[in-house]
């Protein structure tokens, strides 16, 4: 590309509708780099799951946006279940330090978003599976 214009893709997941988790990604990175950034995010978010749940944040449809920055910053805007959730202050913690160890993130931040609000219909088939919700 030569314009600042950055590049929006979809997460490479079936299970999940684009508008969860959609990856800004940045123009000046190589693609194949940036898929691979994206991946591994993906599969580092995975790891994460809410101590009340028995599935893993991406899957629950709680991660909202992913952008890649030039400097490979990585900016999350993800949301919980409910702005009364036990695990509020945690979580954006452990999302953090999952990102931040992906090989090549040079920082990780998490901003939580309530707008839209979360609810069951942004969780992944897997995540309805996990959870018996079908």
């Amino acid at each position: 590309m030569t314009d600042d214009t950055p590049v929006t893709e979809s997460a490479p997941s079936a299970d999940k509708a684009p508008e969860n988790a959609a990856v800004t990604g940045s123009s000046t990175l190589p693609q194949a780099e940036l898929n691979r950034l994206t991946d591994d995010i993906i599969a580092g978010l995975k790891t994460v799951y809410d101590p009340e749940i028995p599935a893993d944040i991406y899957e629950l449809g709680l991660i909202y946006k992913i952008d890649i920055g030039d400097d490979r910053a990585v900016k999350i805007d993800m949301s919980l279940t409910s702005p009364n959730c036990p695990s509020a202050q945690e979580l954006p913690i452990m999302v953090e330090n999952a990102v931040s160890s992906v090989a090549g993130v040079k920082d990780a931040k998490v901003e939580l978003v309530w707008d839209p609000p979360w609810d069951p219909s942004r969780m992944s088939d897997e995540a309805r599976l996990v959870l018996n919700m079908w």
